[in-house]
C-alpha cells in the first residue's frame, strides 16, 4: 500500500467566516510590513522584542533558566543581558517569518548565503536522501528559505492549530521547497528520505520521555534527547547532515553551511550517537548564542520523574 507522505491545506470558504477574521488582520499586517526596507524591518522587530521582553515575563525567566543551567559559570549581569538580546532577536524572528514567506525570489536571494550544497548534491547522486538537523534557530524560517533556493527540500513539522494560518504557513514554508510531512507522519518522511529528497528535521527540543535518551546538553548531565535522528537515521536510505547558521551584522543577511555528512552514523549505541547529536547542537547554538530559541523548556522532563520541576 502507498505511504500518504503528505497533504497540501487548501484555501476554504470557510476562512471567510468571521472567527477568523483577527487572524486575517494579523496576516494582512505582517504582509504589509515585508513591503519595508530590510533595515527598517530589523529595526521595528528589533523594538517589538524590547517589548516582548517586558510582556513575556513567563519566556524570559525561561530563557534565564535555561542559560543559567547551560552556563552555570556566566556571571548574573552577562546572563540578563543575553536574555535581552534574545528577546529581541525573537522579535526580530517574527518579521523575518513574512519575509521568509512572502518576499519574491529576486528579492529574497539577496539576503542569504548558502555553504556547502554539494553535501546534498554527492549523497543525491549516490542515490541517497539527506536528513538535514537544524537546530531552532530564531531565523529558522529564513534557513529554509535560503537552503530551498539552492535544493527544494521536504519540511518535517507541526501543523498549526488554527487552519487559516496553517494555510499561510504550509505555503509559506513551501514557497521553495517542495512539501511539507505532519510530525506524526513518521512513515511519510521516511519513504521522503528513501526517495532521495532532501528533509529537515530539528533534534533540540524536549519531546518527553518516549523515544529519549538523558545525555549531557551544555552542563546539564541529563537532557532528555529525542532518538527520532537515529529512527531516520537506521530505517531511511540517507546520510545525516548538519546545519550550522546565524544573521550577519546589520543588514548583512545571512550565512547558512551545511556540514560534511556524520560519518559512522548510528553506531548502534543510543546513547553515543545522541550525544553525538548534542554535541553539533552545541555548536549551532554557539555560532549565534543570542540567535537561539532559549524561551522553549528545554529542560522540563528529568530522568528523576520525582524531581523537582526547573521551572
Amino acid at each position: 500500500m502507498a505511504i500518504k507522505k503528505y497533504q497540501i491545506p487548501r484555501f476554504q470558504w470557510s476562512f471567510l467566516h468571521p472567527k477568523y477574521w483577527g487572524t486575517w488582520i494579523l496576516v494582512s499586517i505582517m504582509y504589509a510590513i515585508t513591503w519595508l526596507p530590510y533595515g527598517i524591518q530589523l529595526w521595528l522587530g528589533k523594538w517589538l522584542g524590547r517589548l516582548l521582553y517586558v510582556a513575556m515575563k513567563k519566556r524570559r525567566l525561561v530563557a534565564d533558566k535555561n542559560i543559567q543551567l547551560c552556563f552555570p559559570e556566566m556571571g548574573q549581569q552577562e546572563r540578563e543581558q543575553l536574555v535581552k538580546r534574545n528577546i529581541e532577536n525573537t522579535g526580530i524572528a517574527m518579521l523575518e517569518t513574512s519575509i521568509a514567506w512572502w518576499w519574491p525570489n529576486w528579492r529574497f536571494k539577496k539576503l542569504g548565503t548558502l555553504k556547502g550544497l554539494e553535501h546534498i548534491e554527492q549523497a543525491k547522486a549516490q542515490g541517497k536522501g539527506v536528513l538535514l538537523l537544524a537546530a531552532h534557530a530564531l531565523h529558522l524560517e529564513i534557513n529554509g528559505r535560503v537552503i530551498g533556493m539552492g535544493a527544494p527540500c521536504v519540511g518535517f513539522y507541526r501543523p498549526h492549530d488554527n487552519p487559516l494560518m496553517e494555510f499561510f504557513q504550509y505555503h509559506g514554508r513551501c514557497r521553495t521547497n517542495k512539501y511539507m510531512v505532519g510530525k506524526r507522519n513518521v512513515k511519510g518522511l521516511i519513504a521522503a528520505l528513501d526517495d532521495t529528497e532532501a528533509c529537515f528535521y530539528l533534534p533540540d527540543q524536549d519531546y518527553g520521555r518516549n523515544r529519549c535518551e538523558f545525555v549531557p546538553f551544555f552542563a546539564v548531565e541529563d537532557t532528555a534527547t529525542t532518538t527520532g535522528t537515529l529512527l531516520f537515521a537506521r530505517q531511511a536510505n540517507c546520510v545525516v547532515v548538519p546545519v550550522i547558521s546565524k544573521r550577519l551584522p546589520g543588514t548583512k543577511g545571512y550565512e547558512i553551511e551545511l556540514l560534511p555528512p556524520i560519518e559512522n552514523f548510528p553506531t548502534g549505541d543510543d546513547v553515543k550517537d545522541v550525544t553525538r547529536v548534542n554535541r553539533w547542537v552545541e555548536q549551532a547554538v554557539l555560532n549565534q548564542i543570542e540567535q537561539y530559541m532559549w524561551v522553549h523548556r528545554r529542560f522540563k522532563t528529568q530522568a528523576d520523574p520525582d524531581a523537582p520541576p526547573r521551572y
